[in-house]
């Protein structure tokens, strides 16, 4: 398939995208299932992620920051937002035009919010240390008077099923819960929905799962979302005992036919795949040779089906494989993806 002269293509498998929240919408039992789309829908398109998902029913989506739902206009029939770090003095004036919720997490946030008169969630603490009141805040009457929506909470090990914090925090918010006056509960992350029925409340809140990181419910494998296919701008004979690429990493321990092709790390591929990675050619596996550079990668296509310039060489992106070999987390691998890439969605 060729390509000439154009960047990497990253595919996103919106079908894939609303199976996987699917999954989780069926594990959530009756809560609603939501979906968190911040950091640009864990790198692969907010707006898109959420046009797919709101065709498939999903109608509460999470950001981190106020330019993230500004990026998402206009809002499809029925989708609310909700923003995860609240609402400091400068987005004022962001969120009162836009219409999305703030989640605040602090004394100062409340009192900031208090004045608007508008509705608002809440974000407790009970065992991350990271953002939210501490139930005693919680319970101190400041949020008296406040329309609540939903009241939030985050596990800290919910990717460790046998964490004794999990439990710990699971009790801590079901103790909280019914003193504050919200219309719903949230604590369930991907990780927690399959922690069991206690952590689920009235509204979950997938995120890596969704897009084909971790585990998915029941240990059932999740499906991929995110697969990319990089242009080969040379193909180039190596001779036995020359070497590829910067530092001189790899030398051809045999004649070798060589695939430079139009992706690093600037695009988000880890430099850390460097001599662990690999594409493919029609079924063929070739290695990564060589260490990943800014804007190149260099593949071992000796035994593979011919290749010329402007063709395509299909990149392995198995998140938890290219986790391991690389030492970068799923989120980063999914959310480090540059925007350089020609996006196709199907």
């Amino acid at each position: 398939m060729s390509n000439r002269f154009a960047s990497a293509r990253l595919i996103v498998d919106t079908a894939a995208l609303v199976a996987n929240w699917r999954a989780f919408g069926a594990a959530s039992g009756v809560a609603e299932t939501g979906a968190a789309i911040k950091a640009d829908g864990y790198g692969l398109g907010a707006r898109a992620v959420m046009l797919a998902l709101a065709a498939a029913g999903c109608r509460e989506m999470f950001v981190a920051h106020w330019s993230e739902v500004a990026a998402l206009m206009p809002l499809p029939p029925g989708v609310r937002v909700a923003v995860l770090h609240g609402v400091a003095p400068a987005d004022v004036a962001a969120a009162l035009d836009l219409p999305a919720r703030p989640v605040l997490g602090s004394a100062a946030q409340v009192a900031e919010w208090r004045t608007t008169g508008r509705p608002c969630d809440i974000m407790v603490d009970t065992g991350i240390n990271r953002l939210g009141l501490s139930p005693a805040e919680a319970v101190s009457g400041l949020l008296d008077g406040l329309e609540i929506d939903t009241l939030h909470s985050h596990l800290a090990c919910a990717e460790q099923p046998d964490h004794p914090l999990n439990a710990l925090q699971c009790a801590r918010f079901t103790a909280l819960a019914p003193q504050i006056p919200a219309r719903r509960r949230a604590l369930a992350n991907s990780g927690g929905i399959t922690l069991g029925g206690e952590y689920l409340f009235d509204l979950t809140r997938p995120g890596i799962g969704l897009y084909g990181g971790g585990a998915g419910p029941g240990g059932v494998p999740l499906a991929p979302v995110a697969s990319i296919e990089a242009p080969v701008m040379q193909v180039r004979d190596v001779p036995a005992g020359d070497s590829v690429g910067y530092g001189a990493t790899f030398v051809a321990p045999r004649p070798t036919r060589v695939a430079v092709v139009a992706l690093g790390y600037a695009d988000g591929y880890p430099r850390g795949a460097s001599g662990r990675g690999s594409g493919f050619v029609g079924g063929t596996r070739c290695p990564l040779i060589g260490r990943v550079s800014m804007d190149m990668s260099c593949f071992d296509v000796t035994d593979a089906p011919a290749l010329a310039e402007g063709d395509l060489l299909t990149i392995d992106f198995d998140l938890a494989g290219l986790s391991a070999a690389s030492g970068r987390s799923q989120y980063e691998l999914l959310t480090g993806l540059g925007a350089r890439y020609a996006r196709d969605y199907r």
